[in-house]
């Protein structure tokens, strides 16, 4: 009989390696791919081009594709290239913060249906300044996209943007970002960031070795959004695929006095890897 057990693949983003290492003349992307192996990665996610793909198949590394686009048009092109190099499931930031629910519908459905067009898995990020950018209107495009096709809209989930527009507290975390637990057991990309209500993401480690305080307080919430998906998926199996995606200083998610984003991503995979196997446990 087939193993159906949940698998968790860690995916680095490279993203978090802009500027690295401090100080220093930046790696390159062969450098950088090296790194992210090396660290206990299964793959990486980007906007995937051939010296991506030429790269991982080396490696030996798991590819993710990612784009951003507002057209068909956009869409067509950019499905094109990431299956071109190699990528199966696909993140992908829809549109803009003012587009008009109907209208955001209609391109969900069509994203979704051109990527599987190409043998695709495509997955809808929840992401400021995209037309997910609040829960409302999230939720409301996810019902559109239902009511529509019968199936449950493919979200990939960044709930720290959530948590910043809707200022929310740590305890409030679960009861706000979860309410809507069918579409996060649909879900099969994470994008698992510390955060609180001010900032989309707060530092995992002190700079000395100790976990932050904010971070101690994201955790518990972490480890229910493994456990929620794990109920609805933990019989049927299948692969989730967590990110975690810590933003370079460069970027503006990451501030010059916190550590360097790579170093903490690298210790976030460590510690999102032990709430997995807890959560397994329960």
């Amino acid at each position: 009989m087939a193993n159906t057990h949940p698998r968790l693949l860690h995916i680095a983003n490279p993203w978090s390696l802009v500027d690295y290492p401090p100080g220093r003349k930046e790696w390159s992307l062969a450098r950088k791919l090296r790194a992210i192996k090396e660290a206990g990665f299964d793959g990486f996610a980007t906007n995937l081009t051939p010296e991506h793909a030429r790269w991982a198949e080396k490696l030996e590394l798991y590819v993710m594709g990612f784009f951003s686009a507002g057209t068909v048009k956009d869409l067509t092109a950019a499905f094109r290239r990431q299956r071109d190099a190699g990528a199966r499931h696909v993140n992908v930031q829809l549109a803009d913060h003012d587009t008009p629910v109907k209208k955001a519908t209609q391109l969900a459905i069509r994203c979704v249906e051109i990527g599987r067009s190409m043998g695709l898995e495509p997955s809808i990020e929840v992401h400021r300044d995209t037309c997910t950018e609040t829960p409302e209107k999230a939720y409301a495009i996810a019902d559109g996209y239902r009511k529509a096709t019968g199936e449950l809209m493919p979200i990939t989930w960044d709930f720290s943007h959530l948590a910043v527009v809707k200022h929310l507290r740590p305890s409030d975390f679960a009861a706000r970002l979860l309410e809507r637990p069918e579409l996060v057991r649909r879900a099969r990309q994470f994008h698992l960031r510390p955060f609180n209500g001010h900032h989309c993401q707060v530092p995992v480690t002190d700079g000395t070795g100790r976990f932050t305080p904010e971070l101690e307080a994201w955790t518990p919430f972490a480890e229910e959004v493994l456990r929620l998906w794990l109920k609805g998926n933990r019989e049927s199996g299948g692969e989730l695929f967590v990110v975690p995606e810590m933003g370079p200083t460069r970027s503006g998610y990451n501030l010059s006095a916190f550590p360097n984003s790579w170093d903490e991503a690298v210790t976030l995979r460590e510690v999102l890897d032990r709430l997995w196997k807890r959560a397994q446990r329960r």
